[in-house]
C-alpha cells in the first residue's frame, strides 16, 4: 500500500463510519474510531477467522503465496533443489493426502499408545520423558535454549505443560465461560478416547479432570510467570530427586535426552509444580494417568488424524475456545502446522526458504537498518534525559542498547536437516519423526556454544521479535505494506514498521527485558533505587491498562500485558523521535517535509500506526486473548500509547481534558 493509498484507506475508514460515530469520533476523542471505526463497522468476519486486521490480512496473503509454491513443489520434483525443500514437499504431500490419513488411522501412534496402556507406576517417569521427546509435553514441558544466566551455553528447562483447558483458572473458576469450557473439554476428551477405542464414561472423564485440576492448582498464574528471576532455578539430578523423588529425575531426563547419564543441570521454572507432579506420580490412580496421557497424545496429533479426530479438535479448539464457524482452508492449516504461529516450528525454515524463492521481497534491508539506527539513537537520547535514573544505571543501559544485535529479512544459509527422513503418505507419523529429530538436535546443542547469529524464525512470518541474546528480529514477511513500503515517505514507515522496531527495542528494557544485561544474560545491573523507580512507573502502566474494558465486565490484565504495554508506549514515542531525526536529515539535504492529502508528516505517522493495529475479533477469541495472551487488544494499542504521547496531542491540536490527552502522561523510557 503506497502512501496515497494508505491515507486514502484512512479517509475511506472515516467515510464509512455510522453517522452517530462520524459526529462523535474525532482524533482527540477516540483516535482508533476516527481511523478504524468505519473499517471495523463494514467488515464481516469470515467463518474461518477468529480475527482479521492488518497482521492477519498479510498473513493470509503470505499463506496464499506459499500454497501456490507448495503445489508447484509437489507437482514438479525438479523444484526440490535442497534437502529442506524435499522434506517440505514430502510433509505437504502427506498432509494433503486425506485418503492415506484415513487409511492409516491411529497406526502412527500405536507404539506410544501401547506404551501408555502398559505403563506402571515405576515406568511412568520414563514414559513421560519418551512422550516429551515426541512433542507431547505432559505434564512437563521440556525446552532447550540459551541459558538465561550464561547466554553462551545452552540449558534444558523444565516448565509446566499439558493442560487441556486454555488457562489454569478455567479448572476452578465458577463463571459461565469457565463452566462452558469445562463442558466442551469433557466432550472433546470423551470424543478422542471413544474414537480411539478407550474407556470414555463419565467416571473416566471425571478422574481425568480431577488429575488435570491438581496440575492446574500447582501451576503459577500467568502474571506470576513473567518474572525471569523467579523462574531460574538450576538443579542437578540429585537436587531434582530431593525435590520430587517419585519423578525419578535421572530416568525422566535420560528418556527425554536419549543419554544414559541424562543431563547434568536442569533449569526448573516452577519447583512447586515439579514437586506436585512427583506427588501425583506416587498417588494418583494409574488409570487416571493413562487417560490423561492418551488424551494429551491424541490432542497433539488430532488435526493430523482421520476426520473423527480432526473434527473433534476443531470443535473444541476452534469452535468452543475461539468461536470459529469453519476450519481454515486445508493448505493454510498445513502451512500453520509446518511453520507454527511464530515461525519457530522445526520445519519452519523450510517454508522460509520456499518463501524467499517465490516472494517479491522489497529491497528493504538498507532502509530498515537506517530506521533502526535512528530509533536506537532516539532511545539513547531518551536514556540520557531520564531524571529518575542514576548515571551508573544509565551507562549500563546505553551499553546494552549499543550491543543490541539486529537481524532483518532472512538468514544467509538454510538448514540441511541432516538425518531427517519423512514419509509422503504418513502425516501423523511425520509429526513424531520431526519432533524426535528436533529433540535430538536440541539435546546435541547442550554440548555446543550458542550461535548468536542463527535464525530461529521463518522469514515468511508477519511479526517481529525481541530474541534471546539482546537481539531484535524482523522477518521479511512483515516488510510489506501496510508495515513497510519502500516507495512511501518516512512518516508512514516510521509510524508503521518504525513503531514495531521501537517496540522490539523496548522489549529488552521492559519489566522483564530490563533484567538482562548487554550480553542477554539474566543479571541485575540496576541500582536498588533505580529499580524501585522503574517499578513505580511500571505499576502506573499496569493500572492504566487495567482500567480498559474491551468486553462488558472484562478488563485487560495490566500485569499480564505489562511488557507489551510498556513496549507499545515507549516504542511509539521513540519511533516518533526517530522520525524527527529522519526529517531533520531531509531538511539538511534541502528536502522540506510536505503535506500529503492535507496531512502533516506527524499526522501521517500516527494514522499509519493506527492502521497497523486495526483488528476485529470474535467475542470468544477476544475473551481467550484477555485471559491468556500478553498482548492488549489492537484498539487499546492505539488508545493507550497515543493518549500518553504529548506529540500526538500537538499533531492534532488536542487540548487538556480531551479523552486522547492524559492529564499526567506516562513515560518510562
Amino acid at each position: 500500500m503506497h502512501l496515497p493509498s494508505l491515507i486514502a484507506a484512512a479517509a475511506l475508514a472515516l467515510a464509512a463510519l455510522p453517522a452517530a460515530h462520524a459526529n462523535e469520533a474525532t482524533p482527540c476523542t477516540d483516535f482508533d474510531a476516527w481511523v478504524n471505526g468505519g473499517w471495523r463497522a463494514s467488515i464481516e468476519l469470515p467463518a474461518e477467522r477468529a480475527r482479521i486486521g492488518s497482521f492477519d490480512t498479510l498473513r493470509v496473503a503470505n499463506a496464499k503465496l506459499l500454497e501456490r509454491a507448495l503445489a508447484e513443489l509437489v507437482a514438479d520434483p525438479a523444484r526440490q533443489t535442497s534437502p529442506g525443500l524435499k522434506l517440505l514437499a514430502a510433509s505437504y504431500q502427506a498432509g494433503m493426502d486425506r485418503a492415506s490419513i484415513a487409511a492409516r488411522g491411529l497406526s502412527p501412534l500405536q507404539p506410544q499408545l501401547r506404551g501408555i496402556d502398559e505403563v506402571t507406576r515405576d515406568s511412568l517417569p520414563a514414559l513421560m520423558g519418551q512422550l516429551a521427546r515426541l512433542g507431547s509435553s505432559a505434564p512437563l514441558a521440556f525446552s532447550i535454549g540459551p541459558d538465561a544466566r550464561d547466554g553462551a551455553r545452552h540449558a534444558l528447562v523444565l516448565s509446566p505443560g499439558g493442560l487441556g483447558l486454555p488457562d489454569r483458572a478455567d479448572y476452578v473458576d465458577d463463571d459461565d465461560r469457565s463452566r462452558r469450557l469445562r463442558e466442551a473439554y469433557r466432550l472433546y476428551a470423551q470424543r478422542l478416547l471413544k474414537t480411539a477405542g478407550y474407556p470414555a464414561d463419565d467416571a473416566t472423564i471425571d478422574a481425568l479432570l480431577a488429575l488435570e485440576t491438581e496440575l492446574a492448582r500447582a501451576t503459577a498464574p500467568r502474571e506470576q510467570r513473567r518474572d525471569p528471576m523467579v523462574r531460574y532455578n538450576p538443579m542437578s539430578p540429585e537436587q531434582l530427586h530431593e525435590l520430587a523423588p517419585p519423578l525419578a529425575p535421572r530416568t525422566l531426563l535420560a528418556a527425554y535426552a536419549h543419554r544414559p547419564d541424562g543431563v547434568a543441570i536442569t533449569v526448573v521454572a516452577e519447583p512447586e509444580f515439579v514437586k506436585a507432579v512427583g506427588a501425583l506420580v506416587a498417588q494418583a490412580p494409574l488409570a487416571s494417568w493413562r487417560s490423561y496421557l492418551r488424551v494429551r497424545l491424541l490432542d497433539l496429533a488430532a488435526d493430523r488424524l482421520p476426520p473423527a479426530f480432526a473434527d473433534a479438535h476443531f470443535a473444541y479448539r476452534g469452535g468452543a475456545i475461539r468461536g470459529l464457524k469453519a476450519p481454515l482452508p486445508r493448505a493454510e492449516q498445513l502451512i500453520l502446522q509446518l511453520g507454527g504461529a511464530y515461525g519457530s516450528a522445526p520445519l519452519a525454515l523450510t517454508l522460509g526458504e520456499l518463501y524467499a524463492s517465490r516472494a517479491h521481497l522489497p529491497q528493504a534491508q538498507a532502509r530498515a537498518l537506517q530506521m533502526v539506527a535512528d530509533i536506537k539513537a532516539a532511545m539513547r537520547e531518551r536514556i540520557g534525559r531520564l531524571g529518575w535514573m542514576s548515571e551508573a544505571t544509565r551507562e549500563r543501559a546505553r551499553a546494552k542498547l549499543d550491543a543490541m544485535v539486529t537481524r532483518i529479512g532472512m538468514p544467509e544459509r538454510w538448514p540441511s536437516y541432516a538425518g531427517l527422513v519423512l514419509d509422503p503418505a504418513d502425516h501423523a507419523g511425520n509429526l513424531l519423526r520431526v519432533a524426535a529429530w528436533a529433540t535430538a538436535r536440541r539435546v546435541a546443542e547442550l554440548d555446543q556454544p550458542v550461535d548468536r547469529l542463527r535464525w530461529t524464525t521463518s522469514p515468511h512470518i508477519v511479526n517481529a521479535f525481541a530474541a534471546a541474546g539482546n537481539a531484535i528480529v524482523f522477518p521479511a514477511g512483515i516488510l510489506q505494506p501496510p508495515f513497510f513500503d519502500a516507495s512511501a515517505d518516512d512518516a508512514t514507515n516510521y509510524g508503521a514498521i518504525g513503531m514495531i522496531i521501537g517496540h522490539e527495542i523496548t522489549h529488552h528494557f521492559d519489566d522483564r527485558g530490563r533484567r538482562y544485561d548487554h550480553l542477554g544474560n539474566l543479571n541485575d545491573w540496576w541500582t536498588p533505587q533505580d529499580a524501585s523507580a522503574y517499578r513505580s512507573r511500571a505499576a502506573r502502566v499496569a493500572a492504566l491498562y487495567g482500567g480498559y474494558e474491551p468486553l462488558p465486565g472484562v478488563r485487560i490484565n495490566g500485569r499480564l500485558t505489562l511488557g507489551e504495554n510498556i513496549s507499545d508506549l515507549a516504542g511509539l514515542q521513540i519511533a516518533y523521535d526517530g522520525l524527527q531525526i529522519a526529517l531533520a536529515r531531509q531538511r539538511a539535504a534541502g528536502k522540506a517535509p510536505v503535506l500529503v492529502d492535507g496531512q502533516t508528516p506527524e499526522q501521517r505517522f500516527f494514522i499509519a500506526n493506527a492502521i497497523v493495529w486495526r483488528s476485529k475479533s470474535r467475542s470468544e477469541a477476544l475473551m481467550d486473548q484477555l485471559r491468556t495472551d500478553g498482548h492488549s487488544p489492537g484498539r487499546f494499542r492505539v488508545l493507550g500509547p497515543m493518549s500518553q504521547t504529548p506529540a500526538f496531542a500537538k499533531a492534532f491540536g488536542c487540548k487538556a481534558g480531551d479523552p486522547m490527552v492524559a492529564a499526567e502522561p506516562l513515560q518510562i523510557w
